[in-house]
């Protein structure tokens, strides 16, 4: 996906990789906040 994301948006190695860690690390706390949420549940 990395490199479709870079072709796709025609960005820089470096631009991507920026852009790229962002995003994962934004999926990633949501992902935990969402793990949280639904162990308080079950």
């Amino acid at each position: 996906g990395f490199w479709m994301f870079k072709e796709y948006f025609n960005l820089s190695i470096k631009e991507t990789i920026r852009s790229w860690s962002l995003m994962e690390t934004l999926v990633s706390v949501c992902g935990l906040i969402g793990v949280f949420i639904l162990n308080y549940f079950l």
